[in-house]
């Protein structure tokens, strides 16, 4: 994890490619906190009905709470299994007026199903947290939902010791804009068609 006080969009690229060099976080999924949360979308009853590129291309949370640059963005690409992510985190929820965090994840998989879609990826040496995470689209029973699964456990000493206090509240707070916020993307996509 990096700490930076400025914005560091124009120097992602040299980031990402630092990142691409660091290992994945070490981990026992079994022995790890699961916590699961999800949100319906709206007016749509079949995932094929759903444009998807904004979800594919890690859209996932809103601007004012992390910035982002992929490695498959760098190469003009889809998402695949292996690629890097670097995250740009803003602490307190402010780009201009906050501490910025830099880590990274890396995709472990990439999901197509018929009635299920979505990606997994798991977090980098450094990051605050250690684990995986899922952000999946399912229809069942005539509805789609979008979920966020995780398995994790505070990533450093700093992060233990204030978990309980910051860093679980404030997880809780992305995760629930991040549903709030693919589902605004989808369902407004799905107005324009």
């Amino acid at each position: 994890m990096k700490i930076a006080f400025f914005n560091q969009q124009k120097q992602f690229r040299k980031h990402l490619e630092e990142l691409k060099q660091v290992p994945i976080m070490n981990y026992e999924k079994s022995q790890l906190r699961e916590k699961v949360s999800s949100i319906e979308i709206h007016n749509c009853s079949d995932l094929k009905e759903l444009h998807l590129q904004s979800f594919f291309n890690y859209h996932i949370f809103p601007l004012n709470i992390l910035s982002a640059y992929t490695q498959w963005e760098d190469e003009q690409r889809t998402m695949r299994a292996g690629d890097t992510i670097l995250q740009q985190v803003y602490l307190p929820p402010f780009p201009k007026f906050s501490q910025k965090a830099l880590f990274g994840v890396r995709i472990k998989e990439v999901i197509h199903e018929e009635k299920r879609c979505g990606f997994s990826y798991e977090t980098l040496k450094g990051h605050v947290e250690c684990g995986i995470s899922y952000f999946l689209l399912e229809e069942t029973n005539g509805k789609i939902s979008f979920k966020i699964q995780t398995f994790s456990k505070p990533g450093n000493l700093l992060t233990r010791l204030l978990g309980p206090v910051f860093s679980l509240p404030y997880q809780t707070y992305c995760t629930q804009k991040g549903l709030k916020n693919v589902r605004k993307i989808i369902e407004s996509n799905l107005s324009n068609q």
